[in-house]
């Protein structure tokens, strides 16, 4: 009875968890969709709390509670700018999860192999299971234990490192050890070494062995991609952390976990495969870590930087009939979304056509802009997608880039030594005139210097995003 009520919850935390999946990709329904995962989650684990083999009830409602505490603490004090960071630190938590799940599990089974017949049939839970398996399915099991273990260790690493880079703790440049991929090869077949070796002998040192290298893997792999390319890295370790879900789920034979690994880490892999296609990087080269630097001497930028004040941005939007606004994570940093759509309102009741523009990998993390946007109450109608909007440059009076940099870089097209050469930008030169936001000279998070900001038509609004508009929204009238 009780199996039969674990498993018809089961089935519905899972209809849940698709409906989730499916409601978030679309703005409007992605609130419905967040309380359609937090029900099925909650499902999810009462079912797992009263099923076949549950104990420790109270240590369990203990950690529960504890967990639900730092997350809600985590929840209310994170600012929106450092949501990517945090996405990558729940990342680290679910592989270095995946790998205590799986050492505990080849604890548990040297355990339960030791023991005699009698004392096996007295087992329940996960022993029990182990209890019953025969030669065959424990040499699968040790497969299973052995992959959960190793995308576990590169997930947790890996994504360790992202957040550095993303947290600014970590330099953002790609940087690898002498030998380069070498060592990640070598690493590699040691990894392989050592599953032939569990897989013959079930002994704790090949897979203790495999952990180490597949640390190593997940650090190396991360550290040898650039900072432009972090928003594919997170969606990448997304996918990631649920196929080292399904593995363990495999192990431990729970059918939910299965089934939420595997949504976790198709979808991931699915959103990493069109981000690349966005960035005109190879998918494959994005699972090496083959990516992020320059093939040789970049172009040189000429010319110079012409700074313009808020009467001069006021006076030519006053003046237009079509406005396009690129945000980026410069406008995340200065909290500018709302006078970002202070103005929207203002121009758009003036008759002026307003629209935004958006990169597949504005910011850094997917979906980063629209999240902002929809919370400062921007109508969806207005907020496009690059490939919808890029034509419309040539046609516009003026374009506003609000701390971009990357997604609006001509050294896409014009220069095949970049970094980001190939990579599909926003062509907001083509408009008429351009007004940067930016707080100062610098270059971008990924250290690219950007020829737009030398371009004639190009006029510089310095300062912080928030504060420039505050300058501004007075004027437009």
């Amino acid at each position: 009875m009780e199996f039969g009520f674990t498993t018809a919850a089961y089935v519905v935390a899972a209809v849940l968890f698709i409906l989730s999946l499916g409601g978030l990709s679309g703005q409007e329904s992605a609130k419905r969709a967040v309380w359609y995962g937090i029900a099925g989650m909650a499902l999810a684990v009462a079912a797992t709390l009263v099923g076949p083999g549950a104990g420790y009830w109270l240590l369990s409602l203990i950690l529960i509670g504890m967990g639900g505490m730092i997350g809600y603490q985590l929840a209310t004090k994170v600012q929106m700018t450092q949501m990517p960071e945090l996405v990558a630190a729940m990342h680290s938590l679910v592989g270095l999860a995946a790998v205590f799940v799986g050492l505990i599990a080849h604890i548990e089974m040297g355990r339960v192999f030791a023991m005699g017949e009698d004392e096996r049939k007295a087992l329940e839970g996960f022993a029990a299971l182990l209890a019953k398996k025969d030669g065959v399915e424990i040499a699968i099991l040790r497969v299973e234990l052995f992959l959960g273990i190793f995308i576990g260790a590169v997930t947790f690493t890996g994504s360790v490192i992202a957040y550095g880079k993303l947290a600014g703790k970590v330099d953002s440049a790609a940087t690898k050890l002498p030998g380069g991929h070498l060592l990640n090869a070598g690493a590699g077949a040691l990894s392989l070494i050592c599953l032939v070796w569990y897989f013959n002998t079930g002994g704790f040192l090949p897979l203790f062995l495999m952990t180490l290298a597949a640390l190593f893997i997940g650090y190396h792999l991360i550290m040898g991609i650039g900072g432009a390319d972090m928003p594919v890295v997170v969606s990448m370790l997304n996918s990631y952390s649920g196929w080292a879900a399904a593995a363990i789920g495999f192990s431990l034979g729970n059918d939910l976990l299965i089934v939420v690994g595997a949504l976790v880490g198709s979808s991931g892999a699915i959103l990493s495969y069109i981000m690349c296609k966005a960035m005109n990087r190879s998918f494959v080269s994005v699972i090496l870590g083959g990516f992020g630097g320059p093939a040789g001497e970049q172009m040189a930028v000429e010319g110079e930087q012409i700074a313009i004040e808020a009467d001069g941005v006021a006076t030519a939007l006053n003046e237009a009939d079509s406005v396009i606004i690129i945000p980026g994570y410069g406008m995340a940093v200065a909290q500018a979304q709302t006078g970002v759509a202070e103005l929207v309102r203002k121009l758009r009741a003036k008759g002026k056509n307003v629209r935004f523009a958006i990169h597949p990998v504005a910011g850094r993390l997917p979906g980063h802009m629209n999240v902002l946007l929809a919370e400062a109450k921007v109508p969806y109608d207005i907020v496009m997608e690059m490939d919808e909007i890029n034509e419309d440059f040539p046609d516009t009076d003026v374009a506003i880039v609000i701390g971009s940099n990357d997604i609006v870089n001509p050294a896409a097209q014009d220069d095949p030594n970049s970094p980001i050469a190939g990579m599909p930008v926003l062509e907001c030169w083509k408009a008429k005139t351009v007004f940067v936001s930016k707080r100062g000279q610098g270059t971008g998070y990924s250290g690219i210097e950007n020829p737009l900001f030398f371009k004639e038509n190009t006029r510089m609004f310095y300062g912080d995003a928030k504060a420039s508009l505050d300058k501004l929204l007075p004027m437009i009238d």
